[in-house]
């Protein structure tokens, strides 16, 4: 871990920082496994239904417009009191899941599985709220010349962490009892929160923010959601996006599952590669969309996630091989996903007035990240079946309505998105979302701050003022 964290010899600058980076590293190991496919995975075997799945699936995307209340606590106690408190709040609900990975069941009784959606709904609640503080006070306290360096490292970090993760769940589920794998996972994952925790405390606090009119928020998000507008135009075409691909994760983890009767380790290796693809398209493609601008990325991941459906067709009527062809299949997912995020964050900046950036900028975070989350819900709804022996799965005819779907929604999505006019002339200040670019599928929630980044930098920087005499 030494090489991983700058020491005061290799980069004396990032040295005081280190906390920050130790932080996003344990921080990976508990996202991956809390909401993240191990979660899924567990709701499978205490025999979660099709819906029960989408709608644990989506409270981390249902909550998000509960970002923009939690920045009204901000100025009343401040960024690190915030965030170490969502922080430690959730991770009180990471023991529920370790309760009942100890009881291990060999039946589940319906109250374990609400037990566990309960925790999942609670962690995600907390975690929100702290959220709304980390990435404003992070931004805050760094030096100016070095956030490019650290924001670079910690997607790195966080990446390394993650994909780490990964794999050590796949390794457990494939040489343990389900029940003794998920014990030891949950228990990787409280312990992560415990470090990330411990290492948040180290980070120094920064000025408090002015205080926030939520009223005036209220009053104005229904105007510029549906006032004519370029950036109105532009949110109704992500929200569309976020619509029809949100759903993918959790179901098709859900089906290999339970349909396929895939081996739990087999489908977290899956899942390693579509984490590798979101790695490997942030590190080819973020240099070059300066270059392109955003639309040719936006089609990129349209044309990707077609194929994946296609393939999937192909699969799911014993046209595409076994299994194996899977693999492949996730990496493009990964690829898919982290186009259309870099694209996002690039084009959303050029559709939005500076003086109310924040605001624009979260309404779009939680339009589209709220929006989005209901599809996991509602498609449960739709895929939800029960076996002869009484056991919950996926109806197959209307999986493969599923990817149709998602074939003709992405396909007149790309024709509408073609004609999207973008000004590549003009600069505009990036979006940061620090490692948050590593999780595509929920990187509309990490939009959602009315903290004016630039207007934290501005105080910061501005030197005290001299004493009158």
């Amino acid at each position: 871990m030494a090489t991983l964290f700058p020491t005061a010899k290799s980069d004396p600058e990032l040295y005081p920082y280190r906390s920050g980076l130790v932080f996003g590293f344990f921080n990976a190991l508990v996202w991956q496994i809390a909401i993240g496919t191990p979660m899924v995975l567990f709701a499978e075997e205490l025999g979660a239904t099709s819906f029960q799945v989408g709608m644990a699936y989506s409270f981390v995307f249902l909550q998000t417009p509960l970002l923009v209340f939690s920045t009204a606590l901000l100025p009343r106690f401040g960024f690190k009191r915030v965030a170490m408190g969502g922080w430690a709040a959730r991770s009180l609900f990471l023991a529920v899941p370790l309760w009942l990975a100890i009881l291990a069941p060999d039946e589940a009784a319906p109250w374990m599985v609400n037990a566990f959606i309960g925790s999942v709904f609670f962690f995600s609640f907390f975690r929100t709220i702290g959220a709304s503080a980390v990435t404003p006070w992070i931004y805050g306290f760094l030096p100016p010349g070095i956030r490019g360096r650290y924001f670079a490292s910690d997607q790195m970090i966080s990446g390394i962490a993650g994909v780490g993760t990964l794999v050590a769940c796949a390794t457990l589920f494939a040489f343990l009892p389900i029940y003794t794998a998920l014990l030891i996972q949950y228990g990787i994952s409280s312990l992560g929160s415990v470090l990330s925790y411990l290492a948040m405390g180290k980070l120094p606090d920064i000025e408090r923010p002015t205080t926030i009119s939520l009223k005036h928020v209220v009053q104005a998000t229904p105007r510029h959601m549906f006032a004519p507008s370029p950036f109105r135009h532009y949110l109704w075409l992500a929200t569309w996006y976020a619509v029809t691909i949100t759903a993918i994760p959790p179901f098709t983890a859900y089906f290999l599952k339970v349909d396929a009767h895939m081996n739990s380790g087999r489908i977290m290796l899956f899942e390693v590669l579509r984490y590798l693809g979101v790695i490997a398209g942030a590190w080819l493609l973020r240099r070059r969309i300066d270059h392109t601008g955003a639309k040719p990325f936006f089609l990129l991941s349209l044309v990707l996630y077609a194929a994946v459906a296609v393939v999937w067709l192909l699969f799911l009527n014993g046209l595409a091989g076994h299994g194996a062809v899977l693999f492949g299949l996730y990496f493009v997912l990964g690829l898919g996903a982290v186009c259309w995020n870099l694209a996002n964050l690039s084009y959303l900046p050029k559709v939005v007035p500076a003086a109310e950036r924040a605001l624009f900028v979260s309404i779009h975070g939680a339009v589209t990240a709220c929006l989005g989350g209901c599809a996991p819900i509602l498609w449960g709804l739709v895929l939800r079946r029960t076996n002869a022996d009484g056991t919950p799965g996926i109806d197959g005819t209307m999986f493969q309505v599923f990817f149709g779907f998602l074939i003709v929604s992405v396909t007149v999505l790309s024709v509408l998105l073609a004609r999207l006019h973008e000004d590549k002339k003009t600069h505009v200040e990036p979006l940061i979302i620090g490692n948050a670019l590593l999780r595509p599928f929920r990187a509309a929630s990490y939009l959602v701050n009315l903290i004016d980044l630039q207007s934290v930098v501005r105080r910061r920087e501005e030197p005290p003022e001299s004493p009158k005499s």
